[in-house]
């Protein structure tokens, strides 16, 4: 009998995980706005009111990514094959499309949701279950899109940056769009849901040592250019690269970047996303390369 209740009740546990992380969240925040302390919501900085509370997130994630994630990532890389890391890369990217073409479908993008429905109906038939990425060589390129997109099209605001433990940088709008895309993905609820992720954030890691390496060593304030390269590429993404080429956060000293911006607005700022996706430590879905 304790058998079964096992059973059932383990493919819930990632989603737990990310309730009790936005629990915990929305305490520490709940904290921050009664005490009269810096943590008070700066005027000058509207989109980062926690910015204290955030650098200090961020320095706890850098610090666990140099400790932990690092030395095991690199480990991983120096015994697999890159044919293999791509090859699980592909089935994540595969996996995640489920997710993909449900958003799609709540954003009225039926069109885009029939093309996602090939390329993950190619690619687990003809690709070997995702491990070979068939449909981009067949014009059926990768979307990207999560309920945080699905959010916004909606119309719901971005709110306050946020940089979660483990997690990495976020929004307020984010952190409910991850709940929903935890509840759709489809490791949630296999047995073997964590330890496929595990894999998923291993790998990873792997593929953005360099881009880590750059925002440490070239960025002036590397808390400050990875919130502007994020808070601008959720923001494209929205959009579906619609929007302006800089994300406004009220009047930033732009200087302080190091002049380091996309030349194409459009473009996914990758070093950002891959510092995102290298500080899970618990991942909540399939990351995207």
């Amino acid at each position: 009998m304790n058998k079964v209740l096992q059973k059932k009740s383990s493919p819930n546990i990632q989603l737990i995980i990310v309730i009790g992380i936005v629990f915990a969240l929305s305490m520490a925040m709940s904290g921050c706005a009664t005490t009269k302390t810096s943590e008070q919501p700066n005027s000058e900085n509207k989109a980062d009111p926690y910015e204290n509370f955030n650098r200090k997130m961020f320095t706890f994630n850098s610090s666990v990514d140099e400790h932990v994630a690092k030395p095991i990532s690199d480990s991983y890389k120096s015994v697999t094959p890159q044919i293999v890391q791509t090859g699980v890369a592909n089935f994540f990217n595969n996996l995640k499309n489920i997710n993909v073409i449900i958003n799609d479908i709540l954003q009225a993008k039926f069109s885009q949701s029939m093309h996602d429905t090939g390329r993950i109906a190619i690619n687990t038939t003809l690709g070997v279950g995702g491990l070979i990425d068939v449909a981009k060589h067949a014009g059926l390129e990768q979307n990207d899109e999560d309920f945080d997109q699905t959010l916004a099209v909606w119309g719901v605001p971005p709110g306050s940056y946020l940089v979660l433990p483990f997690l990495g940088p976020s929004t307020t709008r984010g952190v409910h769009g991850s709940i929903f895309d935890a509840a759709t993905s489809p490791t949630t609820y296999t047995m073997i849901g964590i330890p496929i992720n595990m894999v998923s954030v291993l790998n990873t890691r792997s593929n953005a040592d360099g881009s880590l390496k750059f925002i440490n060593e070239a960025a002036l304030d590397p808390y400050l250019f990875t919130r502007e390269s994020f808070m601008q590429w959720r923001n494209n993404l929205a959009t579906d690269g619609k929007a302006e080429a800089s994300y406004n956060i009220d009047d930033l000293d732009i200087e302080s970047l190091d002049n380091e911006k996309s030349s194409n607005p459009k473009e996914e700022p990758s070093i950002v996303k891959q510092q995102k996706e290298a500080n899970y430590v618990i991942s909540l879905e399939p990351a995207t390369k």
